[in-house]
């Protein structure tokens, strides 16, 4: 589509005190961080979704639509091939003429490690990293995501990761395990508002560089989004002070980030990545562990399978619910990310 169809004396009434001139084709992966881009563009332009809402980012087909996107995009930000390996081809390939922000290597942005096996212990605060320009100079390899692990074959990762210092799960959770090859990081991290405040900034910074004429607009926007933030974490941990101390497993291991940023860990996952079914033996290891520990609650995801979760269950008092840490049935824009925040805090309080 051509731009500048609108002289500049004309978008300032029509926009308020918004100058909008050349204002940038921006494409963005998933539904969270495009919320937070939206946000930043408020009252200047729209960016463009890539994985629809409901739809994993792990595997995609991008729709003719979507690939478009990508072609006209003067600016592209993704969390990065940890998350949608199947991207890093889309966007060499189509979007050739866009600068491209992968958010898991933003300087500033705190990183976790993996976690392994299918019980967990206390999370240790201090066992993370907080991404630099040092790293990426000293070569510092990214994590690769352990969901699909029939992608991750495709694209030549069989080999496990090795040497985390985790404890011995039993033979066959390691098999299980070695199907998942991936790095040390875990690219959910799009679930700690701390890291959205550091996204902010650097969506802020790469907008104001493409588009100087607005960058007063934009970093006003990331300016007040970071308040709304600060009140969003209030709220949260508002929302789960009375239930603090009460235990719960997750379907899979995504939600660490959000543990960490509210210091309300979960006890478990039933599931290594979400691509498949978790071993007998992992079951039996997760049912002992609710009916020895008391656990409180059971957090499904929407597309996962509800008799694996009623088989978890049996014989036990814990109670479910499910949570959504992509925001899949809310409608995609600036007030998703946090109405997702608020979502899975309020699902984790009611279930326990």
């Amino acid at each position: 589509m051509s731009r500048n169809l609108i002289p500049t004396s004309l978008t300032v009434l029509l926009m308020g005190s918004v100058a909008y001139a050349e204002v940038p084709n921006v494409a963005v992966d998933i539904a969270p961080v495009h919320s937070l881009v939206a946000r930043v563009m408020d009252g200047v332009g729209t960016p463009a979704l890539i994985v629809q809402s409901g739809a994993s980012p792990h595997e995609y087909s991008l729709r003719p639509s979507e690939a478009s996107a990508l072609q006209e995009a003067d600016l592209v930000f993704w969390m990065g091939e940890d998350l949608t390996p199947w991207m890093e081809d889309a966007v060499a390939t189509l979007a050739t003429k866009a600068a491209v922000t992968t958010l898991l290597e933003a300087e500033g942005t705190t990183l976790l490690d993996f976690r392994e096996g299918a019980l967990f212990e206390a999370h240790d605060h201090e066992d993370h990293d907080t991404h630099d320009e040092e790293k990426h100079a000293d070569g510092e390899e990214h994590g690769h995501d352990d969901h699909d692990h029939a992608e991750d074959k495709e694209h030549g990762h069989d080999e496990h990761a090795k040497d985390h210092g985790h404890d011995d799960h039993g033979d066959e959770d390691h098999a299980d395990h070695e199907d998942h090859a991936h790095g040390a990081h875990d690219p959910h991290a799009w679930l700690s508002p701390q890291n959205a405040n550091t996204w902010l900034n650097v969506i802020a910074a790469q907008l104001s560089s493409a588009d100087p004429d607005n960058a007063g607009a934009y970093f006003a926007n990331a300016a007040a989004a970071r308040a709304e933030m600060e009140a969003l974490s209030a709220q949260v941990t508002t929302t789960l002070e009375p239930v603090r101390g009460r235990s719960f497993i997750v379907f899979h291991d995504a939600y660490q980030y959000f543990e960490n940023a509210f210091d309300f860990p979960a006890s478990g996952a039933i599931s290594i990545g979400d691509a498949s079914d978790p071993s007998p033996a992992r079951i039996a290891e997760i049912q002992g562990r609710i009916r020895a520990e008391g656990i409180d609650c059971v957090l499904a995801e929407p597309q996962f399978n509800a008799a694996l979760i009623a088989t978890v269950l049996d014989g036990t008092d814990a109670n479910t619910g499910i949570i959504d840490p992509l925001g899949a049935a809310l409608e995609p824009g600036a007030a998703l990310y946090p109405q997702l925040i608020r979502n899975m805090a309020d699902t984790l309080a009611e279930c326990l």
